[in-house]
């Protein structure tokens, strides 16, 4: 640099917003379709049959567990207990086996014509829901183990020995009820949005959903 003459500095690069380069959307959809999809264009119906298990005994139990906050005997509060934890196992095992199935046939694409805003939020309601139902069932034994008397789904084991802290049982309790409540809202969400593709947009992700006796899946 010249004495006298006036300092200048490289400019930074200029960031386009409309280019794709930025805030690519789309390729951030393919990126997780790409992980989570293998060849086809359906659900295997195995995997339908589990949905439809899962929100069944989901939708049951949390009319069991709205007991408990109602005055009722102690024989009848421990036997809804025992019901509500025979449920839970149920569901339990079939969340095990839902991962497995998604892991091994992954799930069809969905429909070109969604907005890829709504593409990413199907995909953040699904893998939230399966956080949240894995945290509900964790904090669900946690809170068994922890309760003041002895729960034994099925009589095949026991959670616990009836003589747990009251405090830690309520710490457990409590996170196993709002993530509850967090289910129930994405729920409402998860059938409105249902209803949406149904009625208004008709794409077809709905009655794929609802034809669970059978399946369109075509190898590629």
């Amino acid at each position: 640099m010249k004495p006298g003459s006036a300092a200048t500095w490289p400019l930074p690069p200029i960031i386009d917003f409309e280019t794709p380069s930025f805030l690519d959307t789309e390729a951030a959809i393919r990126g997780v379709e790409m992980a989570s999809n293998t060849a086809g264009i359906d659900y295997q119906a195995s995997q339908k049959i589990v949905h439809w298990l899962m929100a069944i005994l989901i939708i049951l139990d949390l009319f069991v567990a709205q007991k408990f906050g109602g005055l009722m005997e102690d024989a009848d509060r421990i036997q809804s207990r025992i019901d509500h934890s025979q449920i839970g196992m149920i569901v339990t095992v079939l969340f095990v086996l839902r991962i497995f199935l998604r892991m091994r046939y992954g799930a069809p694409p969905l429909p070109d014509a969604m907005p890829g805003w709504q593409k990413l939020a199907a995909h953040a309601a699904h893998w939230g829901l399966y956080v949240l139902i894995g945290t509900l069932i964790l904090s669900g034994m946690l809170s068994a183990v922890n309760a003041n008397s002895v729960i034994a789904p099925f009589g095949l084991f026991a959670f616990g020995d009836g003589a747990g802290e009251e405090s830690t049982f309520l710490f457990f309790r409590g996170i196993h009820e709002f993530i509850t409540n967090a289910i129930i809202a994405l729920i409402v969400v998860h059938v409105l949005a249902t209803l949406y593709h149904l009625v208004i947009a008709r794409d077809g992700s709905t009655e794929r959903m609802l034809r669970f006796w059978r399946s369109a899946r075509q190898s590629a």
